[in-house]
């Protein structure tokens, strides 16, 4: 498991930041709703996921740019911010794979399967992705997002990004220099917002699970 942070980036950064990512987890979704493990497959929001994003509008001031998971509940979430923004898709913020284990109950999951989940972050769920593959693919788009401003892959305000929950504790693992298994120790709220800035030579958590407006 990888424990430095953001090797690549820090390498090339040149102090002119700040630049902030503000990482948004979709509004509730119907697999949510009914407790469901939903990974890859497509589950619209509910009319409250729907609200939450909305409320969210006001706090992403001044983005910009607006990357989105390709996944439909995480288009759906970027449409309702409605940031004036062109919304760019990236794979890499895809949710995991769950595998055989998609859109079963979270109660109907073994015990002895949630065991070795929770211990090896290299433990892949039948058919699935494992969480150091998720975290491997989150690493490699955060240290773009924060490359040397000499690549053109900075921006000169807020990058906002539309994900999911393995993603979004992927990267905050990424900005804290801690290994894939973090996940385990994080919750994380739909329609929540985690905000990682640049610092003086590495990437500093400003907020995380932050909430909408009630």
């Amino acid at each position: 498991m990888r424990s430095s942070p953001a090797t690549s980036a820090a390498a090339s950064w040149s102090g002119d930041g700040p630049d902030v990512l503000i990482l948004v987890r979709h509004g509730q979704s119907a697999a949510n709703a009914a407790g469901l493990l939903s990974g890859r497959a497509e589950s619209p929001l509910t009319g409250h996921g729907r609200s939450q994003v909305a409320g969210l509008s006001p706090l992403l001031a001044g983005a910009s740019r607006l990357i989105t998971s390709p996944l439909g509940r995480a288009r759906e979430t970027a449409a309702v911010l409605g940031l004036d923004l062109p919304v760019e898709t990236d794979e890499r913020w895809t949710e995991v794979d769950y595998g055989e284990l998609e859109g079963r109950p979270l109660a109907a999951v073994p015990a002895d399967l949630w065991g070795r989940w929770r211990s090896d972050a290299h433990f892949r769920p039948p058919g699935g992705e494992t969480l150091a593959e998720v975290g491997t693919r989150v690493r490699q788009a955060c240290d773009e997002l924060f490359a040397h401003p000499d690549t053109g892959a900075r921006a000169p305000g807020p990058v906002v990004v539309v994900s999911h929950v393995s993603p979004i504790k992927a990267a905050v693992a990424w900005a804290l220099g801690a290994g894939d298994d973090l996940a385990w120790r994080l919750h994380l709220s739909t329609a929540s917002l985690t905000r990682v800035a640049w610092g003086v030579d590495r990437p500093v958590l400003h907020s995380y699970n932050e909430a909408g407006p009630a």
